[in-house]
């Protein structure tokens, strides 16, 4: 798991921040089911309240396990399913460090706290809770909303079933103080806490027509297919067909050197010519389209994945794209047995050599040290396709081209 630390503004107080608690919808600006792009957005909107930002993830299977952004000078941490990068969970792991209002009252922070009495007068009665012997925890359950409590060791009995009483006090007058607070979509119905039930939470379905995670379709030298709004773009289309097919795009920017044309044999240029080409950036569908400066025709189409580990890392959102193996002579109709041939964001490596065949050696792609802390990739080339790959054998990035 790595981390990606942000610098401390100096002279920010710790754990003074209010935010107002959604149940089964967020917190503060955050709301369950956004991209993480979204997220990091509202992040550097306030850089004085979040001035402490941690994002963790598993650099070797980056799919296996959740992307987290943490404040730890705030006790809580948002949860991201990594496929989707989607907002799943959102955990209070430091429930004096953040004080939440929930209607009119306060709850949590160093001045108020989370007592079990607290929690019950605020959100009133529920049903009984679960208790989990192992870790020693009961959770009671709101919808979207559950609260864990510590139970001591020689109060144990109290709670000794599954679905146990509800423990207002302690025998010794005591009442239980709150250690964690899940946040999480309560469409499913499910239970979500701490442990196995952390695992019950998802992100919540996308609204009807949503472009988000779009499935993106590509005939190799021919043409990409957006499914959902059923958009098709040839290689050799114009600026203004663009536009009407996908609308603005939100930056243009001029391609200032063509770093491959050296690999070319039919070119004598110098690799530091300048180039004309312009790039259309839509980063909210994670696409890259170059423009031949010349003819004013789409020349490439660039597809990001969004990994973490990756320069280009929060820059796009993720692009859903599915690519068929030679087998299917390019068809964009899944037949019987063609899942298996299939490319997309979530393919190896490996997996794409064994679609496709092996390529030869790969091209090193660096953007330098100071600007790229994760180090160099590898591009592959194919006929009218390239990959970018990760030094974790996931796929960056995905160019295509027309032999």
């Amino acid at each position: 798991m790595l981390q990606r630390p942000r610098r401390r503004c100096e002279g920010t107080a710790m754990g003074a921040i209010v935010l107002d608690l959604r149940p089964g919808l967020g917190i503060g600006p955050f709301s369950l089911g956004m991209p993480i792009c979204d997220a990091f957005a509202q992040i550097e909107q306030q850089p004085n309240i979040y001035d402490v930002v941690h994002v963790k993830y598993y650099d070797e299977e980056p799919l296996k396990l959740d992307i987290v952004i943490s404040f730890p000078d705030h006790g809580f941490h948002l949860r991201f399913d990594p496929w989707s990068q989607r907002l799943r969970l959102i955990e209070i792991f430091d429930v004096k460090r953040l004080q939440m209002r929930y209607a009119t009252s306060l709850i949590g922070g160093p001045s108020t706290l989370a007592t079990f009495v607290a929690v019950y007068a605020l959100f009133g009665p529920t049903f009984p809770g679960i208790y989990d012997k192992g870790r020693g925890i009961y959770t009671l359950f709101y919808p979207g909303l559950s609260f864990a409590f510590p139970i001591p060791s020689q109060y144990t009995e109290c709670c000794h079933e599954r679905e146990a009483e509800l423990p207002l006090e302690f025998p010794d007058g005591t009442t239980p103080v709150t250690c964690r607070v899940s946040i999480y979509d309560s469409s499913t119905d499910s239970k979500v806490g701490v442990g196995a039930l952390m695992d019950k939470a998802c992100a919540p379905p996308l609204a009807a027509g949503s472009l988000y995670m779009e499935a993106v379709h590509v005939k190799l030298g021919e043409e990409i297919w957006f499914t959902v709004g059923g958009q098709h773009i040839p290689f050799g289309a114009s600026p203004q067909d663009v536009w009407t097919e996908l609308g603005r795009p939100c930056g243009i920017h001029q391609k200032q050197v063509d770093q491959m044309v050296i690999h070319s044999a039919s070119d004598p240029r110098p690799r530091t010519t300048l180039c004309v080409d312009y790039f259309y950036n839509y980063f909210t569908r994670g696409l890259d389209i170059l423009f031949d400066g010349q003819t004013h025709k789409i020349k490439k189409f660039v597809l990001h994945t969004n990994y973490p580990g990756h320069a280009d890392f929060n820059s796009y959102m993720k692009c859903n794209f599915v690519i068929y193996g030679s087998d299917f002579g390019g068809s964009f109709h899944q037949g019987e047995g063609t899942a298996k041939r299939m490319i997309t964001p979530s393919t190896k490596w490996e997996q794409v050599k064994e679609i496709l065949g092996d390529c030869g050696r790969a091209a090193i792609q660096t953007q330098g040290s100071t600007s790229n802390p994760f180090g160099s990739t590898f591009v592959y080339g194919y006929q009218n396709v390239a990959f970018e790959v990760m030094k974790n054998g996931y796929l960056a990035t995905v160019t295509l081209f027309q032999s």
